[in-house]
């Protein structure tokens, strides 16, 4: 089953502990660095609009693109009731197409990280070397190996809500570098009483080494300026369970 169809109903509810609000302010102060304070940025991945949304109160002309359309027709519900002009785009990563440039590029919530073959990631870096200003950056995350290996491993995480619950089972292949994890959800039927559908979905997500990210970046025209522990501002280092990458438009006068 393609990710992210059942799962975007209540996407929302299991990220609520996800510090949206904090990761923006970073991602503002890191574009700020680069002298990029407003203009047109795209989102990678967008989802339901969190992030979008968040940028877009910041003063930035968002698009978003994601190619669940499940996850964004809840973007467009938010959009609504936000009233921002946010432009709203079914896309996969591996072959986004935009009518012209923006200023800046991000992607959160290790969406690189379901990108599992390296091919495919480098054409995502070169769409994005393509599609950026002279002097643009794209900023993103990925889970890191030690995430997958010592956070996650082969475990069983289960919450349990009053209006939804999941059951994810986890497996970490080493040898392949891939992680797979079975989600089942069961979501509460509000015109049926106490009964609750339940949904099943598998996703798959490559780990991938930081040395190997910044090779697939020279690669693809982009110039590697800087790696984080997560959205934190410190360096990365080997127990870092999320990285935060800026890459550079290289201001090259021969663009694709």
């Amino acid at each position: 089953m393609e990710a992210y169809t059942s799962f975007a109903e209540v996407y929302d509810t299991f990220m609520d502990n996800v510090p949206y609000g904090e990761w923006a302010d970073r991602i503002q102060a890191i574009l700020k660095q680069y002298q990029i304070e407003d203009g047109l940025v795209l989102e990678l991945g967008c989802g339901t609009g969190s992030m979008t949304e968040l940028l877009a109160a910041k003063g930035y002309d968002m698009i978003g693109a994601d190619n669940s359309e499940e996850m964004l027709e809840l973007a467009l519900e938010k959009r609504m009731e936000s009233g921002h002009d946010i432009l709203y785009l079914m896309q996969d990563m591996r072959e986004f197409e935009l009518y012209g440039t923006v200023r800046a590029i991000v992607s959160v919530c290790d969406c690189v990280n379901y990108i599992t073959e390296e091919e495919d990631l480098l054409e995502v870096f070169r769409l994005a070397d393509n599609y950026l200003d002279p002097g643009g950056v794209f900023v993103f995350d990925f889970n890191t190996e030690y995430k997958y290996s010592e956070v996650l491993g082969d475990r069983v995480i289960a919450e349990d809500r009053p209006e939804c619950s999941f059951i994810w089972d986890n497996y970490y292949d080493a040898g392949e570098k891939l992680n797979e994890y079975e989600l089942t959800l069961f979501v509460k039927c509000e015109e049926e009483g106490n009964l609750y559908r339940k949904y099943q979905e598998v996703h798959y997500q490559r780990a991938y080494a930081l040395e190997q990210i910044k090779r697939l970046l020279k690669a693809s025209g982009l110039e590697f300026a800087a790696a984080y522990d997560g959205y934190t501002g410190n360096p990365p280092s080997d127990t870092s369970g999320r990285i935060c990458v800026v890459a550079k438009e290289n201001q090259k006068q021969n663009r694709k």
